[in-house]
């Protein structure tokens, strides 16, 4: 069968819960050369937010150096959406808090996510932002940053490698694809969910509608293979940098 001018007749709202029918409505337009893809709605907004993360830049100490080492060019994490980092938090999707936190610094942390658009993410990198580090006995040193605000990935270290980060920021990405969106952290609040005061993202959390977010996951290891890779890729572009030069050399 060819199809070369494919119309859709208008599908009643029963029918999309028939999947034969769609099935057979889709092979018919492949037949005819004409590409389709079935999803939801959902989905695809999900895909296009967790290859999108803009990171606030927000890096107190050592840990902050293997953030920018990641986003250098031997790890360069924009291969996986993360290119973008903002210094206001009116344009960030999640904080990667990499470095020690004080009692001082506490309330500026919770400020910075409290102006974040939902829904945001947080990501602890380093035993500094998780528990305190080897300060935790210090009187100044919030022991945690989850006291302060919700931590989405743990990523252990002292510091911690640059592939246990990325490997960390993959872990959001496969939380981001699997939220619900449309009526989740961004439905329209009523007169009764107004008066409780709190956020749509709290209101998620409450009534459980499919927000995962809230169960961080912790980077225990990287894979031996994710770490095979990227020294293959370091690899190529040694090579790729020393013919240039024995090029250079011999002109």
């Amino acid at each position: 069968m060819e199809i070369r001018n494919p119309k859709i007749k208008s599908i009643p709202y029963e029918e999309w819960n028939d999947n034969e029918t769609l099935n057979k409505l889709v092979d018919e337009l492949q037949e005819g050369g004409t590409n389709v893809v079935v999803g939801s709605l959902d989905k695809l907004i999900n895909w296009g937010r967790a290859n999108s993360l803009w990171s606030l830049t927000f890096a107190t100490s050592c840990c902050g150096i293997e953030f920018m080492a990641c986003g250098c060019s031997r790890y360069d994490f924009a291969r996986f959406g993360f290119e973008v980092t903002r210094n206001s938090p009116r344009q960030a999707d999640l904080i990667m808090c990499a470095g020690t936190i004080t009692h001082k610094m506490a309330p500026a942390l919770k400020r910075l996510y409290d102006e974040m658009a939902e829904p945001k993410y947080v990501i602890a990198v380093g035993g500094c932002a998780i528990s305190g580090g080897p300060f935790k006995s210090s009187y100044h040193v919030v022991k945690g940053i989850e006291e302060i605000v919700p931590v989405d990935v743990f990523i252990p270290g002292c510091p911690p490698r640059p592939e246990a980060i990325m490997y960390g920021m993959m872990q959001l990405q496969r939380k981001v694809k699997i939220e619900k969106f449309f009526g989740g952290a961004n439905h329209k609040q009523n007169a009764a969910e107004k008066e409780l005061g709190v956020s749509n993202e709290e209101l998620t959390f409450r009534n459980k509608l499919g927000d995962h977010r809230r169960e961080p996951i912790v980077v225990t290891s990287v894979p031996k293979e994710f770490e095979e890779e990227l020294k293959a890729e370091q690899q190529l572009i040694l090579n790729s940098q020393q013919s240039t030069k024995d090029k250079e050399e011999q002109a």
